[in-house]
């Protein structure tokens, strides 16, 4: 196809359509999902680069929790017990079925599933600012003026794709940052957002059921109109590109039409007293969704909660926002070893960095990413383990730092993915999923 010819069929945007086939190629949730045309194009005909080593799989899925705001590591995984006052801070610690190992008080559920998890508590980096932080974390990668770096779940998109009329990246209850997107990736690999918040009473999912006016009949007719349309273009234009973006749409179709697809949406499936036991707040039914969503086959499954900026009155702060976390994630992680899930779902607890050893002037803490703590349970991790210290002040860690590189690498890894595999990025430039880093072997089961 000729450039000029493309650019016509296409409207000359990576974001426009020829208005004569926008009736014919719009159906249901087609135009929220962002797929037009070229993006399709790209996504169908080529990103890889090389091939990337062969790793087994250890999680089917994902689900990465994310605490915006810089959530205090000595008020929730790593207490520092033995520290002076103006360090240790106003909020207890209890001991967890880790030996040795302490809790914030207000994680008393937590502490009593903690034989499941591991807490890496070494986690670094130099990025003290809210956006720059959060970009490390959702992506791996340092903030570059540059270019745009994808987010795991992105990649996953990319690499693994979907998975029973599914979306394979979903947000829960919406696209949390810039950086939880696409990147130089084509937004067909974007996440599917739901639009609102499954604790809502009046929660609904956009896009999945068919627009008004719009029965099943005239769905399929739509479909079929589709069909024909572009099996014209085929034979006019010889391109094999074709054949793939109509598989990418049978994709979307599948989603419309599929009633299982639909189903996990559906909190309301949930037995009442399972949803009672996660919690009915943002993050018992946001993590209850999260496992509704990866039990149906959706790969990766973002979601946030909270807001964890505390520079004053911390104690005030933790005691309202984190029992409502520490119900919702015990019983995540609970409810997935009763279902026989958790060792094929990895599960992480992040945040864009801790705050500072030393209780401020207002009784809270400030920004600080030389050191912090994330957790991670299933999916190939160890059980009971806390990898790394922090020194005794939780000022820097003290031994074992782990890296976000480090860490993004034993993400993919776990998922099967080559981190070092590369990617095609503007300009013809070839990209690893991650520059740098190594998988933490000494976490993995």
């Amino acid at each position: 196809m000729s450039k000029i010819k493309r650019e016509q069929w296409c409207g000359g945007s990576d974001h426009s359509w020829n208005p004569n086939r926008r009736d014919f190629l719009f159906v249901g949730a087609l135009g929220a999902l962002g797929m037009s045309l070229p993006n399709i194009l790209r996504a169908e005909v080529g990103a890889n680069m090389t091939q990337g080593k062969k790793i087994e799989a250890k999680a089917k899925s994902v689900i990465q929790i994310f605490l915006p705001g810089g959530c205090a590591h000595q008020e929730s995984w790593d207490p520092q017990v033995g520290a002076p006052i103006e360090y240790r801070g106003p909020v207890g610690s209890i001991p967890t079925k880790i030996p040795g190992v302490h809790f914030s008080q207000y994680m008393k559920k937590i502490a009593g599933i903690a034989d499941k998890l591991t807490v890496i508590r070494s986690m670094t980096h130099g990025e003290a600012a809210h956006e720059r932080g959060t970009h490390n974390m959702f992506t791996g990668y340092k903030p570059s003026p540059a270019l745009k770096y994808p987010s795991f779940g992105s990649v996953v998109s990319h690499e693994l794709g979907p998975r029973k009329s599914l979306p394979p990246y979903v947000c829960i209850p919406s696209q949390p940052n810039n950086f939880a997107g696409t990147g130089y990736l084509s937004s067909a690999f974007g996440p599917f957002s739901l639009g609102s918040d499954p604790a809502s009473s009046s929660f609904k999912v956009r896009d999945l059921n068919l627009p008004k006016g719009i029965d099943q009949d005239r769905f399929a007719q739509r479909r079929s109109m589709r069909s024909a349309v572009d099996s014209h273009f085929s034979a006019l234009e010889k391109s094999d590109a074709l054949t793939g973006m109509d598989s990418f749409y049978q994709r979307a179709y599948s989603m419309i039409s599929s009633k299982e697809a639909r189903e996990a949406f559906d909190i309301t499936k949930e037995d009442k007293k399972m949803r009672d036991r996660y919690g009915r707040n943002q993050a018992g039914q946001r993590m209850l969704l999260a496992r509704r969503l990866v039990e149906s086959g959706v790969r990766h499954v973002t979601m946030t909660y909270g807001g964890w900026d505390m520079h004053d009155g911390i104690q005030r702060a933790m005691e309202r926002t984190m029992p409502s976390f520490d119900q919702a994630f015990a019983a995540l992680i609970s409810d997935l070893e009763e279902r026989g899930m958790l060792d094929e779902t990895l599960v992480t607890v992040s945040s864009e960095f801790g705050r500072t050893p030393m209780i401020n002037n207002r009784a809270g803490r400030d920004h600080w990413p030389k050191v912090f703590s994330v957790a991670m349970a299933g999916g190939g991790v160890k059980r009971g383990l806390a990898h790394g210290t922090s020194n005794a002040t939780g000022a820097e860690p003290e031994d074992n730092p782990v890296s976000i590189e480090d860490f993004a690498h034993t993400v993919y890894h776990l998922m099967g993915i080559d981190a070092g595999k590369e990617l095609m990025a503007p300009g013809a430039r070839p990209i690893e999923i991650v520059a740098n880093g190594n998988v933490i072997k000494e976490i993995l089961a």
